[in-house]
């Protein structure tokens, strides 16, 4: 909390020149919202100064390849269709680099996974087409033997010319040309149980198979998410112990009772039960991954 403190000051403080009014209400609120000695206004402040002792270049690479790995595992996330908040077992990486331990905690809490490993075995196929906003204007009558050249090609070796070279060499009726990457369209084949991607040299697959667990987990999740929803609607503080009733079918019913440790520990509920909403309590109904649920919540007297 120190650190995001302290990054949000001193960038109001950077930025007040050029955003004077938002960054003094942000001023009061952080900074004279807590103490009362501190200057009267940000425009009062001393310009920050740099703190050459504070840079760490080794951090600030280790993070620049874990928000790769990120967005790499969103990116994978969105095309299997999966939530976020649905739990999965397993990711892999290859990369031309390796995170400790540090980084992967911080890799599977974002992404929701239960384990990673680099590996340099992972085998990507690729499929690559003209794009014809390029091809079409330099090669004209070509296209067509490009787009059935290119099908031929082994995809893997083809992107690896690529990367090293910036371009896929072809010979097209003992014409030899080169395409660029602006050139090609490259699609990453999809393993059945596994969804694929890659950029920069960076390929990150992960592992789609859901388990009973998995899937129960997630429920949970969903059912968490649900909850502090309803707590914010109903403008609970955020400390304020809640109770909680559920009605839903036989499914989402066991769900609950096998995760209610869980589910009471994050939402701050003191009682989950089953049963009609009593009266004054916050009640809404929900479709949680196609079950349907009533849930009603109210402060614990």
């Amino acid at each position: 909390y120190m650190t995001l403190y302290t990054a949000l000051t001193e960038l109001c403080k950077t930025a007040a020149p050029m955003i004077p009014f938002m960054t003094e209400d942000i001023y009061q609120n952080l900074v004279r919202g807590l103490d009362l000695s501190a200057p009267e206004s940000i425009h009062l402040c001393d310009f920050p100064a740099v703190k050459e002792e504070w840079i760490d270049e080794k951090l600030e690479e280790d993070m620049k390849d874990l928000l790769q790995v990120v967005v790499l595992g969103r990116s994978a996330r969105n095309l299997s269709g999966l939530k976020n908040r649905q739990p999965l077992a397993n990711m892999y990486v290859k990369a031309d680099f390796t995170l400790s331990d540090f980084y992967q905690e911080i890799i599977l809490d974002e992404l929701n996974i239960k384990q990673m490993a680099f590996s340099d075995d992972l085998k990507v196929e690729y499929a690559l087409k003209p794009q014809l906003k390029t091809v079409g204007p330099k090669f004209g009558k070509l296209v067509g033997a490009i787009r059935t050249t290119l099908a031929g090609l082994d995809g893997a070796e083809a992107v690896q010319e690529l990367n090293e070279t910036g371009a896929v060499h072809l010979n097209i009726s003992g014409e030899e040309i080169a395409l660029g990457r602006e050139d090609l369209l490259i699609e990453i084949a999809q393993t059945e149980g596994f969804v694929t991607q890659a950029d920069q040299g960076v390929t990150v697959m992960l592992d789609t198979t859901l388990t009973p667990e998995l899937i129960e987990e997630g429920f949970v999740r969903e059912l968490v998410s649900k909850i502090q929803t309803m707590r914010k609607e109903a403008g609970f503080e955020v400390t304020d112990r809640i109770r909680l009733r559920y009605a839903t079918g036989e499914k989402l019913a066991a769900v609950i009772e096998r995760g209610g440790d869980t589910i009471a520990r994050t939402v701050l509920a003191t009682a989950i039960e089953r049963g009609d909403a009593p009266d004054g309590a916050y009640t809404k109904a929900w479709s949680i991954n196609g079950e349907d649920a009533t849930l009603s919540v109210w402060k614990d007297a």
